[in-house]
């Protein structure tokens, strides 16, 4: 098996659905991660996901919204909502191609900071191309290619946030003592040690930094 993980963007000032527009839009509401999501034999969506934030404004949204069938929330300052409600055609054609095509989503899925969707996928290569084949003929979301490779089910979730390429910086880093305390590396020397410019590394380590620290965090 392998894993694809990409980060699905919405074109423009859209959603990927309008209850999720809403609540994305909804500044005392903080999404954080979706734990599962599985479309049933109706054609509803049954979703498990994960916030902060204003639960009663949460289920005000839910309470007035014409696509929900029924919602329920548990929890405190990291809360857990369980929503069913009918999606958009885009939504549902995403969710039957994973259904029929062994396409296994490696949950959570994780909302950026911008609220885009970084999502990772565990399937072959055949699947992925069925995958490529559906996000070619959208024209309401964009997906950027993160990191594809062999599927270890020991990898840490750590790993699977890197790039290779990052993953040889940092490791260059480390080794270099960039991030000892007194600091026995600079920027210039991990460049040279991967071959690259140093505002390249640097660049390279911001990235490996804000994805561990966010997923800390969460």
């Amino acid at each position: 098996m392998r894993y694809l993980t990409v980060v699905v963007k919405p074109e423009g000032d859209g959603a990927f659905h309008p209850l999720g527009g809403q609540l994305t839009d909804e500044s005392a509401i903080e999404r954080r991660a979706i734990h599962h999501v599985e479309l049933l034999a109706d054609d509803t969506v049954l979703l498990l996901a994960e916030a902060s934030g204003s639960q009663e404004r949460y289920r005000q949204i839910m309470a007035a919204s014409p696509h929900v069938r029924n919602y329920l929330t548990a929890g405190e300052d990291r809360w857990m909502a369980v929503s069913h409600f009918e999606p958009t055609e885009e939504v549902r054609r995403a969710l039957t191609l994973q259904r029929e095509s062994l396409l296994v989503v490696d949950t959570p899925i994780r909302f950026t900071d911008d609220d885009d969707l970084t999502v990772t996928y565990i399937g072959t290569d055949e699947t992925f191309q069925a995958l490529s084949g559906y996000v070619e003929e959208l024209d309401s979301m964009t997906v950027e290619v993160l990191e594809m490779g062999e599927y270890e089910a020991d990898d840490s979730t750590f790993g699977r946030l890197l790039t290779t390429r990052q993953e040889e910086v940092l490791e260059a880093a480390v080794e270099l003592g960039y991030y000892s305390d007194p600091r026995r590396a600079s920027l210039e020397a991990v460049g040279e040690a991967v071959g690259i410019a140093p505002g390249t590394a640097g660049e390279h380590l911001r990235k490996v930094e804000q994805r561990v620290f966010r997923e800390i965090v969460r």
